[in-house]
């Protein structure tokens, strides 16, 4: 196995190429393919209530509060598991395991049915975790591979990356479900249907095998040629504590942390359930008329969030990382004003545009401005999965407040509008992160 350098081109082609392989699940299952699948189960049905664990809720709480419960379970697990990887200098091998869990659990989303609901929900569940698990520790291998001058472009690189490879498969994907029949499915709705589920089988087949080309070139960690005992077990929440007691210390990071979490709970929540507003709330016509758009709204937002990653960094670094962190938050909060009015699907397709710009530029420049605050250590782990449970447990909170919201005001339109307080607040929490020439 090759032994790069750090900073070498290709270790951080290596490092950035992930995002390549496990995007398509951002962007099918989480965005785009999967929500118009899963209303279109309730719809099919003509259901808009299902009975989970003795109760009825509407489909999209329900999907709102499975999503919470997954977020919170990793937000838990993810001190464990770094703990142990640090100890034992093994990163990458938990990385895989949870690369392969999301993967196969994709697959599995093949099965996904309203009358196995529960058992379906599991494999949304544990694809959900596959996924943010294993970013916590590809996000932890940053500030290892590259130094912090590099980190701004090798994380919008990433993003990039992740961007263009995931709508290549999406693509691909809405061939199979626009023209089923060219694919072998048949003609019809239900051959429609049924192209969704092979795309879900897609997005794992192409998670594993792009992933094998970061696995190869990305080094296992620091190693100590330790074993694990019952007493490392709960080593990560110690370390967690460390970071935490360290951030006294630190005023610049605990200030960024606190706007992050603010922020990021309003991102990713908005992200997370964006397709199913556009599914709900716009004025869209036919069935086909439906598909087609949302799908053309989720390409806009993923290829001009290429350039927001771009133009994001560049700007970064001419004005500072915290004044752009600024601007793209005041952005945000009049996105989610307009949302509440908008009504048509040119409404909806320019709101997506300006959408894509800023959720590029805001995720890749909050990654690495994170790794530029930290202090000199080997164990930056621990680090990122203080960063990456902060960032969970704002979208449990996040995502608890919107399906809340919806389930007793019947819309998501009130949800969205409430997003706004959380954006304004970063904004006030962002102004008060000290600031030097580097950010």
């Amino acid at each position: 196995m090759p032994n790069l350098p750090k900073g070498s081109n290709k270790l951080l082609n290596a490092w950035a190429f992930y995002d390549w392989a496990n995007s398509v699940y951002s962007l099918v299952i989480a965005s785009a393919i999967f929500p118009i699948y899963y209303q279109a189960l309730f719809k099919s049905a003509e259901i808009t209530t299902v009975s989970v664990l003795g109760g009825n809720i509407r489909s999209t709480p329900l999907i709102s509060y499975t999503t919470a419960a997954a977020f919170l379970l990793v937000a838990f697990i993810s001190p464990l598991l770094s703990g142990i990887a640090d100890y034992v200098g093994n990163k990458k091998s938990f990385m895989k395991f949870f690369c392969y869990l999301g993967a196969l659990s994709c697959m599995g989303l093949y099965f996904f049915s309203l009358e196995n609901i529960h058992i379906s929900l599991l494999f949304y569940f544990f694809g959900l975790i596959g996924f943010w698990g294993s970013l916590v520790f590809y996000n932890s291998y940053l500030p290892d591979v590259a130094f912090p001058e590099q980190q701004d472009r090798v994380s919008a690189r990433g993003y990039s990356l992740g961007y263009l490879g995931s709508v290549i498969l999406l693509l691909f994907n809405l061939g199979m479900v626009m023209k089923p029949e060219i694919f072998g499915f048949g003609e019809g709705g239900a051959a429609s249907v049924q192209a969704m589920r092979w795309s879900f089988v897609s997005v794992g087949v192409w998670w594993i095998l792009f992933s094998q080309y970061s696995f190869y070139f990305l080094p296992k960690g620091n190693k100590s040629g330790k074993k694990v005992s019952a007493k490392i077990v709960l080593n990560g929440f110690r370390e967690l504590k460390g970071v935490y007691n360290s951030l006294s210390e630190n005023i610049q990071l605990k200030r960024y942390l606190a706007a992050f979490f603010v922020y990021s709970m309003a991102v990713q929540t908005v992200m997370l359930v964006a397709t199913y507003f556009g599914e709900q709330e716009i004025a869209w016509g036919d069935g086909d008329a439906k598909l087609f758009g949302l799908i053309v709204s989720i390409l806009i937002i993923q290829l001009v969030a290429v350039l927001g990653a771009i133009l994001t960094s560049r700007a970064s670094e001419k004005h500072g990382n915290i004044p752009v962190l600024i601007v793209i938050n005041i952005i945000w909060v009049v996105i989610c004003v307009v949302a509440f009015f908008i009504e048509t699907p040119i409404q909806f397709y320019t709101t997506a545009g300006v959408v894509g710009l800023v959720m590029g530029g805001i995720q890749s420049l909050s990654r690495s401005t994170y790794s530029k605050f930290l202090p000199e250590t080997k164990d930056t782990t621990s680090y990122f999965s203080f960063y990456d449970v902060a960032e969970k447990i704002g979208i449990v909170i996040g995502m608890l407040i919107y399906g809340f919201i919806d389930q007793i005001t019947g819309s998501m339109r009130n949800s969205i509008l409430f997003l706004v307080i959380f954006f304004m607040t970063g904004v006030f929490l962002l102004l008060r992160v000290p600031r030097n020439k580097n950010n």
